[in-house]
């Protein structure tokens, strides 16, 4: 089958990767490094599900019409992902993997003839270098749209990547993309310390700060009425205790994640993009969390207080210490 990835970064090189070794014709896009990286030497993976070199088509846009399409890219680049292939994408089963809850909405608007669906990758990869990605946790990729059942766009989507690695078309996937934001509670600190979110989650300074802002927007979701979905051992149930439960108790599901998480360090996507001097997506995640905590008519200072403190490291391109990251947070955890 011809398919198309935009975006080969960690998540999206990783799906271009496992979808060659099991014989499909992968084209993906790239852009200066890693193009030239991706042309000369292939796409290099590693780690949790094996090593692979995928020998692949390779371009700024795609060159061909696929017959299924992933969106990978960062949020914040996406809908110029999808402008720059339009052609290419229209009329097909176009599979929009973000972070972030806005994501498979402005794909909808940009590709109407298409039939667009979501994905949440909840492994964990990093780009080490350009050409070569490493899958540091492996995980389920789930699919759908909508609060109800999945669409059979995203059945058949789920049934194609499931060959190549652990896929699943899910409902209440408006529900999962919440609890997907919550799990990416954890990204935030990690950019701002410079510390792999296993060292964050271990930290006694750090560990309440990450506490407080789930539960915060946690409590914005049920603000939204938003019926969380089952992912990565969260629940509706469980995030209802979250929301409800005082931050010492809290406490237990950030250790629950990072017991998840192994011991290979994970930096995080966030990390990782103030490593490589490029934006973050924190406007697509803490971000999310106050643009919806505005729109529910109540406040979410603890998430807004993160979003500004990634937004510093990006101009200053200076980690904070647990020390000052605990002292600038302290008047809002009191």
């Amino acid at each position: 089958m011809r398919i198309g990835v935009i975006g080969a970064g960690a998540i999206g090189g990783t799906i271009a990767a496992l979808l060659d070794r099991v014989g499909h014709l992968v084209e993906v896009t790239a852009r200066g490094e890693q193009l030239a990286a991706i042309r000369d030497d292939g796409l290099r993976l590693d780690g949790g599900w094996g090593v692979h070199t995928a020998r692949v088509a390779a371009a700024e846009t795609l060159q061909t019409r696929p017959e299924l399409a992933f969106v990978t890219t960062k949020a914040q680049d996406a809908p110029a992902a999808i402008r720059a292939n339009a052609a290419a994408l229209d009329g097909i089963t176009v599979v929009i993997v973000q972070n972030g809850l806005a994501g498979l909405r402005e794909a909808e608007q940009l590709l109407p003839g298409s039939d667009c669906v979501g994905a949440l990758a909840l492994y964990a990869a990093s780009y080490l270098s350009p050409g070569r990605v490493s899958v540091t946790t492996t995980a389920n990729t789930y699919l759908g749209a909508g609060d109800g059942p999945p669409p059979a766009a995203a059945v058949e989507a789920a049934r194609i990547l499931d060959a190549a690695m652990p896929a699943f078309a899910i409902d209440n996937f408006t529900g999962a993309q919440w609890t997907k934001l919550m799990v990416n509670q954890i990204n935030a600190l990690p950019a701002i310390t410079g510390l792999s979110a296993q060292q964050v989650l271990g930290d006694r300074r750090l560990r309440p700060i990450v506490t407080a802002s789930l539960q915060e927007a946690t409590r914005v979701g049920y603000a939204r009425g938003v019926r969380y979905g089952s992912i990565q051992g969260l629940d509706d149930r469980i995030l209802r205790v979250v929301a409800r439960a005082p931050r010492w108790a809290a406490q237990a599901v950030p250790l629950l994640m990072k017991r998840r998480m192994g011991s290979t360090p994970n930096p995080g996507s966030t990390l990782q993009s103030i490593r490589r001097g490029q934006l973050t997506e924190i406007d697509y995640l803490n971000g999310a969390v106050v643009d919806e905590a505005r729109t529910a008519g109540v406040d979410a200072p603890v998430n807004a207080a993160i979003t500004a403190l990634v937004h510093e490291v990006e101009r200053t391109v200076a980690f904070l210490t647990p020390d000052q990251v605990a002292e600038r947070m302290r008047p809002l955890l009191a």
